[in-house]
């Protein structure tokens, strides 16, 4: 049996009526608070940093992976794998159906990372950053911005080694075009050779070698013989913005995923349930294949969950009940129907901007997301007044993977796939709708509400009290 737990929130506000949709002053501001979130991240380990934070202003306590851990009926907690992939957890204070609710997203987007010996030179004196794509990256997309590099640098303090987060603040780096004049084929089909073609340029002769790792070293007040290694990556220095006559659009870099990010983590946060216990994922290296020590396929979750049942006093037999009866929801954007191209959609599937959070569903099982997992995510929807959108992609045009079924070999639990709907997914600057960022967090709310005995289907039933009204919204 499950039991929905409606919120009472509006739908629409009073605001600018878009094509039937509302864009409402609250809208505005909740993605207003994303933006400023995605530009607090500008690398995955600004990511984890900037959730450790909220989750230490919401009372969270930090468990060390690398130490005992103390764990009580009531209790919030989170921990961190390699500063880049972190996972909380709210323990209810009930448990009377021990179960988790989880949610997740990642922490990595699409770039290049700059590698271990980073300066090229080039003719006429230039210097030029040596880089390495870093996912799948619309190559295209990065030329003609201003660029910076974030991500982290291991420095020696004596005889430790200690993690330093970098950002600098500043435009240092372009990867210009050749002119039209000089290619006169640009228009008709740009193809670039990443060995070639995307070195940043560093200097145009003011600056030497070894320039790159003297400015590091001087940025963190340490010398350059104590960068000992560093993880450094390209940021578009594009600004965010809600944009649009009638406030419609949001463009930022690194929506992908950091916008689902900030709506799990603000559904997290919002929405308690002492019945379970709830579970925020946010997992790195997605956007490379999650097959490392801190990516969806490690034993990350897998570890914490156990970890966690113990320290609760669960034997394993009660883990793996506890698990029979949890659902995952993997949050990871979805593509929004192009404007110029909607012939490279499914025709009965495509989803739209501020239309609300998508499902998406795939037979080859890249995403998770099942008649059952689909079901039970709708109907709380639906109960809580949220609109969804369903996504598959066209039969002859296979799509990408994302967390669920890459997390389920390792912990397997019901799951389902949704995401923000996007334009330009991958690309250094994307575009999604302002009013998907309230309405996905409602969705997520709805879901961290949601009370179940048990989430088996046994039998075939109808659940009461739930209406018999459609699920969906395309």
């Amino acid at each position: 049996m499950i039991q929905v737990e409606a919120n009472e929130c509006v739908v629409s506000e009073a605001g600018v009526q878009v094509n039937g949709c509302a864009v409402s002053e609250l809208d505005v501001q909740a993605a207003q608070r994303m933006i400023d979130f995605v530009s607090e991240c500008p690398s995955m380990f600004h990511t984890v940093a900037a959730l450790r934070q909220r989750l230490d202003a919401a009372g969270f306590t930090y468990v060390p992976e690398g130490q005992r851990w103390n764990v009580e009926r009531g209790g919030t907690y989170y921990t961190v794998r390699n500063n880049s992939s972190l996972i909380a957890f709210r323990v209810g204070g009930k448990l009377d159906s021990y179960h988790f609710q989880l949610t997740a997203a990642h922490s990595d987007s699409p770039t290049y990372k700059v590698k271990a010996v980073p300066e090229l030179a080039g003719p006429a004196q230039y210097l030029r950053l040596n880089v390495e794509a870093y996912g799948g990256v619309m190559d295209h997309t990065w030329f003609d911005k201003p660029l910076s590099v974030a991500g982290r640098v291991l420095v020696r303090e004596g005889n430790r080694l200690v993690s330093r987060l970098y950002a600098p603040d500043n435009d240092l780096l372009i990867i210009p075009r050749v002119p039209i004049h000089l290619d006169h084929q640009a228009n008709a089909g740009f193809a670039p050779n990443r060995a070639v073609d995307l070195c940043p340029l560093f200097s145009a002769g003011a600056l030497k070698r070894g320039a790159f790792d003297a400015m590091v070293a001087e940025d963190l007040g340490v010398a350059v013989e104590n960068v000992e290694a560093r993880d450094l990556f390209l940021v578009n220095r594009q600004q965010p913005r809600v944009w649009g006559r009638a406030n419609e659009f949001v463009s930022a870099p690194r929506l992908d995923d950091l916008g689902c990010v900030f709506i799990s983590l603000e559904a997290f946060l919002a929405a308690s349930n002492p019945h379970d216990v709830s579970v925020f994922c946010c997992f790195d290296n997605e956007e490379v294949g999650s097959n490392t020590k801190q990516g969806a396929m490690s034993t990350f979750l897998r570890g914490t969950l156990e970890r966690l049942n113990g320290a609760l006093g669960f034997a394993v037999e009660d883990l793996r009940c506890a698990l029979a009866k949890s659902m995952l929801v993997s949050c990871d954007n979805a593509h929004a129907v192009h404007p110029n191209h909607p012939e490279r959609y499914d025709e009965c599937n495509r989803v739209q901007l501020n239309r609300g959070l998508v499902v998406k569903e795939a037979a080859n099982q890249k995403y998770c997301t099942d008649a059952f997992s689909r079901a039970v995510f709708c109907a709380l929807c639906a109960d809580a007044g949220v609109p969804l959108q369903a996504y598959a992609n066209r039969s002859d045009m296979p799509g990408g993977s994302t967390l669920g079924n890459l997390s389920n070999m390792q912990v397997s639990m019901h799951g389902v796939d949704v995401g923000l709907p996007q334009l330009a997914m991958h690309s250094s600057y994307e575009t999604a709708g302002v009013a998907d960022v309230r309405l996905g967090t409602r969705a997520l709310q709805a879901f961290s509400r949601l009370m179940c005995a048990s989430m088996v289907p046994t039998r075939q039933c109808s659940p009461r009290g739930w209406r018999k009204s459609q699920r969906f919204r395309t």
